[in-house]
């Protein structure tokens, strides 16, 4: 199998490196010359275009800093989509847009060929040691096909649904981030404000039950399978629990947005006469908003999390 890398940036220099590390016959294409020969000095080939790479290899890769960047490189002229042919397939590892892949699917399948969004986690870092996750979104079978070749760049490669699947987990999973980064910024300005050492404050709240584990795992008994009843903690309670907190920020004169915007549905939750029901009950009113239902199998839950 001859493998194209086009992209060869603080994220696809430790992926083609690895990718060479495997074994694999590998062609690589970027604008930037000591990029392509650091690469060529491990083992690849150079090719002097996207169109080029792509007419001489079986399966392209590219990790590019985004939509603009994408669009360009694929869909522009001597580019993937112009060159690629029938049987072939393109892996887009970028951070890119949804709308953007989907239309690059459908160019690539007018062709007879195939695209699957793959972006990736772990940073430059887990691009070089392989300490990596892979989105996939798009074709089973061909993820399926090409799975030893993700696993020779990640360890966690995961197929996540039809097309676009896999930029949407990274969206909602970058979004994640600087969310829950906002609310601890919120939470350690009221704590150092009121007087705690910021060390003794992380130090502290890694203790508790936010701190001990992920807040992922806390959707698992309540949120996940939709489940409210019995109650672990009372909406009631935690509605207190909210109340102090946020008069505490009153008093020193700290803006508490996202704790006020948590009280908000808190109370609306408290109005439907849910006080009673878990903590988390809340939560459900975003779903409503959005329109979503969410009520997975509890098995299908324990499943996961003994995996």
């Amino acid at each position: 199998m001859k493998v194209g890398y086009i992209g060869l940036g603080r994220m696809g220099r430790g992926m083609a490196l690895n990718i060479i590390k495997a074994g694999y016959d590998l062609v690589v294409f970027d604008r930037s010359d000591d990029a392509v020969a650091a690469l060529v000095a491990a083992g690849a080939t150079a090719a002097d275009s996207a169109g080029e790479l792509t007419k001489s290899v079986d399966v392209v890769f590219t990790s590019l800093p985004g939509p603009p960047e994408v669009e360009a490189v694929v869909l522009g002229d001597d580019g993937v989509a112009a060159n690629i042919t029938q049987g072939k397939v393109l892996f887009e590892l970028s951070t890119s847009s949804r709308s953007l892949a989907l239309r690059i699917h459908d160019e690539l399948s007018s062709r007879g060929a195939a695209m699957l969004d793959a972006p990736v986690s772990g940073g430059p870092a887990g691009a070089e040691s392989g300490d990596m996750a892979f989105w996939v979104g798009g074709d089973r079978d061909i993820y399926e096909q090409y799975l030893p070749l993700l696993q020779s760049m990640g360890d966690k490669p995961r197929h996540c649904g039809p097309i676009g699947s896999g930029l949407i987990v990274k969206l909602v999973n970058n979004i994640a981030g600087h969310m829950i980064m906002s609310s601890l910024a919120e939470i350690f300005s009221t704590g150092v404000k009121a007087g705690v050492d910021p060390l003794e404050l992380w130090d502290a709240l890694r203790l508790g039950v936010v701190g001990k584990g992920s807040p992922l795992n806390m959707l698992t008994k309540q949120f996940l399978p939709g489940q409210y009843e019995p109650a672990a903690f009372a909406l009631k309670l935690a509605y207190k629990d909210a109340m102090l907190a946020t008069e505490l920020g009153r008093d020193l004169g700290v803006p508490m947005r996202i704790a006020n915007t948590a009280m908000a549905d808190m109370l609306e939750a408290l109005n439907r006469g849910d006080g009673d029901k878990d903590c988390r009950v809340y939560l459900g009113l975003q779903l409503e908003r959005a329109g979503v239902s969410i009520a997975v199998d509890p098995d299908a839950i324990a499943a996961v999390l003994n995996e």
